[in-house]
């Protein structure tokens, strides 16, 4: 009860000494150098945490700031726990959406194998009995076989030689 007393009287005078101009210009310089000095032990607090400038410190503190990351870290894995089942929900919706566009992927694929079945049999027919569409060569040189276990061979021809001289001056004429 004593301690109440003296903070409410301690709060009254403050606020009287408001009141006064050059007071209330020494009271927030004084709140000023409390925070100050609250930030700055903030800042020594952190860099401690984050494992700097420890040489410093004694066997008791060391102990001490052991201990507060340990809780913190215990703090980080109750919140991880508690988070888990709504990551694997996350994983679970992401699992199906997978899933779904392989499965659209795989129609696809087949659309375009059939399509190409179908361009196959407009191209070449059906096939005959004596095997005369068995194998075509198209006209650049290029030779197709039906059986796509049948290597593919490519006959390349020689460009065809231009006179450099002839056509650099047409160029420039």
């Amino acid at each position: 009860m004593k301690s109440v007393i003296e903070r409410y009287n301690k709060s009254k005078e403050e606020h009287h000494q408001l009141m006064n101009p050059t007071s209330e210009v020494k009271f927030w310089q004084r709140e000023a150098a409390n925070l100050r000095q609250q930030l700055h032990n903030l800042q020594e607090n952190h860099r401690q945490l984050m494992g700097e400038e420890l040489s410093g410190l004694s066997i008791k503190d060391l102990q001490s700031l052991e201990n507060q990351l340990e809780i913190s870290l215990r703090g980080v894995r109750m919140k991880k726990v508690q988070n888990l089942p709504h990551m694997q929900s996350i994983l679970e919706m992401q699992g199906i959406l997978i899933h779904q566009e392989n499965m659209e992927l795989y129609k696809k694929v087949n659309l375009i194998r059939q399509e190409n079945m179908e361009l196959y049999k407009k191209v070449y027919g059906t096939g005959d009995a004596n095997g005369a569409n068995r194998h075509s060569i198209l006209s650049n040189g290029f030779s197709i076989g039906e059986d796509s276990n049948v290597p593919v061979h490519l006959q390349l021809s020689q460009p065809q030689q231009q006179n450099y001289e002839t056509t650099r001056a047409t160029k420039l004429g």
